[in-house]
């Protein structure tokens, strides 16, 4: 059916929900841009699940495409289990409670095994409580570090990673075959829960996952180690803090703010601890309380951005690249101080992470594996190393934005194990009389001035999603013979997969490898409608590769806007 059908009948049917109800009554059906956007197409269900504006229509996140999803889940895993069981966790988000609990009478009703946090939890949690209850999938719903106005999905497989492509086309395959309405089934909350359907996740499953993570420690924490912490209105503060005193770290100031669950997220307009606007309250504390360390976690705590004095005093927000190498850098110093590295250790990272990984990587003797984009892909090679028995090799993954995981209790990156091991890792260079920013200085003055720089350009709508396709074909095409006045020496189309240190599946990916050793990686985002544009700088001194970035980033934008 076209827009305006599918309007009429979501009018129609689509009762339940106040404020979905609410936007459909105040459409305009003559406005067809607007009955478009939010009916012409339903919401792409992927590896990442569901991502998207909450509103009305099959193009937004509401109870309807929740249920219908989940319908296509459930007939998906009976297809492919006997006795299939789901987890289900949710952070601060608006409606996420509500989301949750809607999946989980979806799922109850078709016979599945619902296993519930009962409050909000990490995304990571949720990874762990998949493997740890034996379950065939898990859910977690949350839209990360997008605005306020967004909400997401997240799907999971039996490992506790997010879905492959395999099980995400096979769920969409189901999916695509359901109506709104007339083909999801449900029950009822309460009752499912009183007959064990539904089962709430107990705190001994959390506590469970806490302990997995300490036993990850590689130092001890200073007792005077002054910490500042924003859970940027999250699902973090629980469990960060409950770590924080499991390490002995007691003297914490938690940005009044950004405190407690909030889904409007007052203080930011964009929570991601990438974003120094996100940051702000939090360096202004740590001035004030004179912090060895700044951390904040997104809204599911699965990534986790830091601050550290500058040589000046001054507090300076490290890259997520940056955290990533040093914490690389302090795992493996740590262990081979120890004697606790395992034989042939393995670091994963991804393809637009920064260059100096492989540097740090072999100067410890450490294989260094590259993935696409997507903490999922980290995931898999962990699980290929436990299918060979050798999960022990895994010592640490990351991405540049901001995820970070040190051990294999679960496949997504996590801002708990994160913020423990930058816990220990201030406390180490404390007692060296530096701070973490003196501490990747010196890493540059080592290994070299890797700089790197991103940017992220906007393509809203039906519309923009067309023109961001547009503009990755005519870069296949006709791919520019130089940029910022570096040669392009050769063009890697990730689309046709690639066999490096892994074989990588195929991806709708660019890379321009130029003159001077610097390199540049056009990606569409796979979880929001932007593309993403990643840069790379490497010079002797600082300056100079900041000015490479800073052209390429520049000549990129010229060619979106031409």
């Amino acid at each position: 059916m076209d827009a305006m059908q599918a309007y009429k009948r979501w009018l129609q049917l689509a009762v339940e929900d106040a404020d979905v109800r609410a936007e459909l009554e105040s459409l305009d059906p003559a406005d067809e841009k607007a009955v478009t956007e939010r009916f012409g197409a339903s919401l792409a269900f992927g590896t990442g699940g569901l991502r998207g504006l909450l509103g009305a229509g099959s193009n937004r996140m509401n109870i309807y495409v929740i249920r219908r999803a989940t319908q296509g889940l459930a007939n998906h895993l009976k297809a492919s289990c006997e006795r299939p069981a789901v987890a289900i966790a949710h952070d601060s988000r608006i409606k996420s409670d509500l989301f949750s609990r809607e999946a989980a009478r979806v799922l109850a009703a078709n016979g599945v095994t619902v296993w519930l946090y009962p409050r909000l939890e990490p995304t990571p949690a949720l990874s762990f409580a998949v493997r740890y209850h034996g379950c065939q999938a898990g859910i977690c719903v949350t839209a990360s570090h997008n605005p306020a106005a967004y909400n997401g999905y997240k799907a999971y497989g039996a490992d506790g990673g997010q879905f492959t492509d395999d099980d995400a086309n096979a769920t969409l395959a189901c999916i695509e075959k359901l109506d709104y309405f007339d083909d999801v089934t449900l029950c009822d909350y309460d009752e499912a829960v009183a007959d064990g359907r539904i089962r709430l996740i107990p705190d001994a499953t959390l506590s469970a996952y806490l302990s997995a993570i300490r036993a990850l420690s590689v130092a001890d924490c200073r007792k005077d180690l002054r910490v500042v912490y924003s859970p940027l209105n999250g699902a973090g503060h629980e469990c960060v803090t409950h770590m924080f005193a499991l390490q002995g770290v007691t003297d914490v100031t938690i940005v009044p703010e950004q405190e407690y669950p909030d889904g409007t997220f007052p203080t930011c307009p964009y929570p991601n601890p990438e974003m120094p606007e996100a940051m702000a309250l939090g360096l202004a504390l740590a001035k004030e309380k004179s912090a060895d360390l700044l951390i904040a976690t997104d809204p599911d705590c699965d990534r986790v951005g830091a601050a550290a004095k500058d040589a000046s005093g001054a507090y300076t927000l490290l890259t997520g690249n940056e955290v990533g190498l040093l914490l690389l850098d302090f795992i493996c110093n740590s262990k081979q101080q120890s004697g606790t590295m395992s034989k042939n250790p393995v670091v994963v990272t991804t393809i637009v992470s920064s260059d100096m990984t492989d540097a740090i990587a072999k100067a410890y003797g450490a294989e260094c594996r590259r993935t696409l984009t997507g903490f999922k892909y980290i995931g898999e090679q962990i699980g290929l190393l436990e299918d060979a028995g050798e999960v022990e090799r895994f010592l640490f993954g990351f991405e540049e934005s901001c995820g970070y995981l040190s051990g294999p209790h679960c496949r997504d990156k996590d801002a708990v194990n994160a913020c423990m091991l930058l816990c220990e890792m201030a406390s180490y260079y404390k007692t060296r009389g530096e701070s973490l920013y003196t501490a990747m200085q010196a890493l540059y003055a080592r290994y070299g001035y890797f700089c790197n720089g991103v940017e992220s350009f906007a393509f809203p709508g039906l519309e923009g999603k067309s023109k961001m396709a547009a503009f990755m074909a005519s870069l296949r095409k006709n791919p520019p013979k130089k940029l910022a006045g570096y040669a392009v020496e050769e063009v890697l189309d990730y689309q046709h997969g690639m066999t490096a240190n892994v074989t990588l599946p195929p991806a709708n990916v660019l890379e321009f490898r130029l003159s001077g050793g610097c390199k540049a990686i056009a990606r569409p985002s796979g979880t929001e409608p932007k593309l993403k544009i990643y840069v790379f700088g490497q010079a002797a001194k600082k300056e100079d590769a900041d000015a490479q970035c800073a052209a390429l980033l520049k000549a990129f934008a010229a060619l979106i806007d031409a």
